[in-house]
């Protein structure tokens, strides 16, 4: 998911769509929608420039990583927001103007199959050695360092008991009003939700039944009255009472209940996508790049971020660093690891254009 991010307790998600964009490379957005650049603080003639998705998003990195990097080691960081098809052309011509992505893992494993990026020499990231980092988000072309989930949110004034799981969500007698889940245009489908819903355990998710899953999206159809586009409607439709129920990226929930809204969100069956590090190939501060890369795998600048940006920190030491209740927002504590699944990055990449035809099939049936 791509896009502008909202602050502390509002999501983010910035999940980009890797729609078929640029011909010249085939693939899909990265971060951001324009060029513009702000500098980070720290002085010294090295310079690193970082392509991420700006807004509040930019300002805790900046805030949490960039500018105490700055200050220790003398780089300054400059950021841009760049298309992933404008970074892919600048590789294929040679001239990649950016020597660092902060972007999903899943876009970078298109990106990675594009040959653009650098694979990832572990041995320069000391950090990352037995710090607990699961092994996908340690992928040879990059390297994961905050993770955002998709979750179901609803209103409590309008239910009367809460819903538990996904099949709550799908048991429109029991738990009736209007839903709200994601479309293709936001990033990928739901077609997990719709799985869980039908008794797919957690485990056993991918590869996915794409005709269980469609068929299961079927039953719930009548009473979608909207497939979100944006990352920010979920939470307009859902604030306004059009909808009692809705998939969201996490965190806008907490928005809305910071507005004292009566809404609450279940982190069971959660979706949960990783944003990492991608080094361009041909990248002119290779070195540099590694530094800042280490630094931001820290426990305690990943336990910073945290806090001012709700996304789960990737290596365990970090959520010792923060209290109970940042890390009841946050997808990778303890207690929300158990309930919800980690997208399977490799799958929906190959999967991604046979499974929006088959949608766009199903949506015009």
């Amino acid at each position: 998911m791509e896009g502008n991010r909202i602050g502390r307790r509002t999501v983010l998600r910035t999940a980009g769509a890797l729609a078929a964009a640029a011909a010249v490379t085939g693939c899909g957005t990265l971060t951001g929608t324009g060029g513009s650049r702000s500098s980070s603080g720290g002085g010294g003639k090295k310079k690193l420039v970082v392509s991420n998705s700006g807004g509040t998003y930019n300002d805790a990195l900046t805030k949490a990583i960039y500018e105490p990097f700055a200050k220790e080691t003398g780089i300054t960081v400059t950021t841009v927001n760049y298309q992933s098809a404008q970074i892919i052309a600048q590789v294929k011509q040679g001239r990649p103007q950016v020597d660092l992505m902060d972007n999903t893992l899943l876009i970078f494993q298109k990106m990675a199959g594009l040959d653009c990026l650098e694979a990832v020499d572990y041995d320069r990231l000391k950090q990352a050695k037995g710090a607990g980092i699961p092994e996908h988000q340690l992928p040879e072309h990059a390297v994961g360092k905050n993770v955002w989930a998709s979750v179901m949110a609803y209103r409590t004034d309008r239910l009367k008991r809460v819903p538990k799981n996904w099949a709550d969500f799908w048991n429109t007698h029991s738990f009736s009003g209007p839903r709200s889940l994601q479309s293709p245009d936001a990033d990928i489908p739901e077609l997990e939700f719709a799985l869980l819903a039908d008794g797919v355990p957690l485990d056993k998710l991918y590869p996915l039944d794409l005709d269980r899953a469609f068929a299961s999206l079927s039953r719930i159809r009548p009473d979608v009255k909207k497939f979100w586009n944006t990352g920010a409607l979920p939470a307009v439709l859902l604030g306004r009472e059009e909808v009692v129920m809705t998939s969201l990226w996490g965190g806008r929930a907490d928005q809305l209940i910071k507005q004292g809204m009566p809404v609450a969100y279940q982190w069971n069956g959660a979706r949960r996508l990783t944003n990492g590090w991608g080094i361009p190939k041909g990248a002119d501060n290779t070195d540099a790049a590694y530094q800042l890369i280490d630094f931001s795998l820290r426990p305690e600048v990943q336990a910073a971020f945290a806090k001012l940006f709700p996304h789960g920190p990737v290596v365990p030491a970090a959520t010792k660093l923060l209290s109970d209740d940042v890390l009841a927002t946050l997808p990778t504590s303890p207690k929300n690891l158990k309930t919800g699944f980690d997208t399977d990055v490799a799958w929906w990449d190959k999967n991604r254009d046979v499974v929006t035809k088959r949608w766009q099939e199903w949506a015009n049936a």
